[in-house]
């Protein structure tokens, strides 16, 4: 989830007097070190493309003093290439910019000197910040900051965001700088030759600061990191990391989680002292609907969202963030470099495509950070039609789960489905084509203490965002149903579901899926335990959920993001096809007499 804020974080593209930019590469720690300077948290992840907007905190480095701080997205040199290059660029650029904080990775000094010499021709104050010294201690490399502060003729700060080491004195550095700050802006643009010629001196500053004092060898981490993009052990990895996620959100989450808290704390606690209690104090009927109906606030909107998708989706950002903190996720993308360039993408797109696990909404936005128009157009496309959000991707599998048979089916069905769709609109969309390149960070042991602050912030955000969705989504219903607008619809979906062998009370979670998707699956959950889902039509009613058309929050983001036309013209597309795909399905496997 990329950027998922946390609780007393800003994100804005507006910025205050006084205000100090905290720039760099992707990965090299930005988030964290934004975190160290301002208290403020942000999603903090060992993967490129985390932060794709201005997130905004304050920083106090004097007495009385208001000064901004701003996270921005990852710049690579002031000649952008990708949307979030350019968002930095334009950033640097105005007129209330006082500090220039360049954070770079202290284990790749030669590269990341070549955006210092550029952000110091651009006029306010720059402070150097060699990150992740750590890791450069480890690997054997010494750097003679002194040698570096006079050669640049800019203050360097040698800091560990992960061990909080060196935050004083870049505090000191940055109040010192915006003391001394007297240069005049000199904002222009680059061209190429002044980017080939700045790297070609950062590699004479380089050598003359940089000491090995060991000789170079793999370690362990290396070796394994060679393994995760090894064609074959790479693949067998992947399976790996695949299982583990299903054993742990579908059967521990979905499965044993759900079920105490939605058959003993809500079918054996909640649900009948909620109801004694509202028959007694309220006695008009309709009211009581509102609440506890079969689809009231409370039995309805408040059990989904507690006992049936937080469960799921707490595991899932849990494992979630254990996968992107250790730095699997470029790996995986350099893995599947190959097949995506068949769909009109690069391996780039794995991080918003993978992100869509977690939530399509906010891996929506994360398709910024591709190159070319056609790109995200393929992958926002991709994202609406074949990707489950974690909720509706744990219901599935807890529905699933003990039928190996039934999780392959609806997976080979929407992996088939994610390639043929994804090929087919790389043909028909014009476009250039991207070049592929990505930061590989360290693999990395996740810190338990990030682990669990993310999955908390990303709870907290789902609390605070999906809980009254589902609240309101109830009281529509209840509405629905006073006024027969809800009767008619669901009478109108039960000829479509009924058409590719759906019972007909399948209609209502479909009508659910029309507020959210994974309102629809917990819909689903509830058919199943009723007995009027199973074997077959349970797989078909997988199948045509998950490519069911994109929640109300998602789809208006791809509206923002791609445009009104782009985002109707997908819809329309992906509502028809779902339906056909499990007509399709479900007239296969009865044919050829499958039995789940």
């Amino acid at each position: 989830m990329a950027n998922c804020h946390g609780p007393g974080q800003t994100t804005t593209q507006e910025t205050a007097t006084s205000t100090i930019v905290l720039v760099g590469a992707p990965n090299v720690g930005k988030s964290l070190l934004f975190h160290r300077l301002t208290g403020t948290y942000v999603t903090v992840s060992n993967y490129p493309g985390t932060t794709v907007e201005i997130t905004q905190g304050r920083l106090d480095l004097f007495p009385g003093s208001t000064l901004a701080l701003l996270d921005t997205p990852g710049l690579r040199s002031l000649l952008p290439i990708t949307e979030e290059e350019q968002i930095t660029k334009d950033i640097l650029v105005r007129d209330n910019v006082a500090v220039i904080v360049h954070v770079a990775d202290a284990k790749d000094l030669e590269r990341s000197l070549a955006l210092t010499l550029q952000l110091m021709e651009l006029g306010p104050p720059v402070v150097l910040v060699l990150n992740m010294i750590d890791e450069a201690q480890k690997a054997g490399l010494e750097i003679d900051r002194r040698a570096l502060e006079e050669k640049l003729k800019i203050p360097v700060v040698l800091t560990s965001a992960l061990e909080n080491r060196g935050i004083a004195e870049l505090r000191e550095a940055i109040a010192q700088a915006l003391q001394n700050a007297e240069n005049p802006r000199r904002t222009r643009d680059f061209s190429l030759d002044e980017i080939v010629e700045a790297h070609r001196r950062t590699r004479a500053i380089a050598s003359a600061v940089l000491r090995r004092t060991q000789a170079r060898t793999l370690s362990l981490s290396e070796r394994v990191s060679q393994l995760t993009v090894h064609p074959v052990m790479g693949g067998l990895l992947l399976v790996l990391v695949l299982w583990g996620l299903y054993e742990f959100v579908g059967v521990f989450g979905a499965q044993i989680a759900v079920g105490f808290l939605e058959n003993t704390l809500f079918g054996e606690y909640i649900n009948p002292w909620v109801t004694q209690l509202v028959q007694r104090l309220l006695p008009w009927a309709f009211l009581q609907d509102l609440l506890i109906g079969e689809y009231g606030v409370i039995t309805l909107g408040l059990r989904y969202a507690i006992a049936i998708i937080l469960p799921i989706v707490t595991t899932f950002f849990f494992a979630f963030a254990l996968i992107e903190d250790s730095g699997y996720l470029p790996r995986l993308a350099m893995l599947i470099d190959r097949l995506f360039k068949v769909i009109g993408l690069s391996g780039r797109a794995v991080i918003p495509i993978v992100l869509g696990f977690g939530c399509d909404t906010m891996a929506t936005l994360v398709t910024r950070t591709l190159e070319t128009r056609r790109e995200k157009l393929i992958a926002t496309f991709l994202l609406a039609l074949a990707i489950p959000c974690s909720a509706q991707l744990g219901v599935i599998l807890g529905l699933l789960a003990g039928h190996s048979l039934a999780v392959g089916i609806w997976a080979g069905v929407i992996a088939l489905n994610f390639l043929v769709i994804g090929y087919l609109t790389a043909k028909l969309l014009p476009g250039e084509r991207s070049l592929f390149y990505i930061e590989i960070p360290p693999l990395r042991w996740p810190l338990l203490s990030n682990l669990l602050v993310k999955t908390y912030t990303r709870v907290h955000w789902y609390l605070k965002e999906i809980l009254p969705f589902f609240l309101v989504a109830s009281v529509a219903i209840w509405l629905g149903q006073i006024t027969g607008i809800f009767g008619i619809l669901v009478n109108a979906l039960a000829v479509i579901v009924q058409t590719i062998g759906l019972p007909r009370e399948a209609a209502v979670a479909f009508l659910f899926g029309f507020f959210r998707r994974d309102y629809g699956a917990a819909g689903l959950y509830d058919l199943h335990n009723a007995g009027a889902l199973s074997g077959v039509s349970l797989v078909v009613a997988a199948v045509t959920l998950t490519l069911f058309v994109p929640c109300v929050a998602q789809f208006m983001i791809t509206a923002k993001e791609r445009g009104w036309k782009a985002a109707i013209a997908m819809a329309a597309f992906i509502f028809p096809y779902a339906f056909f795909v499990g007509w399709v399905v479900n007239l296969v496997l009865t044919t050829l007499g499958v039995r789940l």
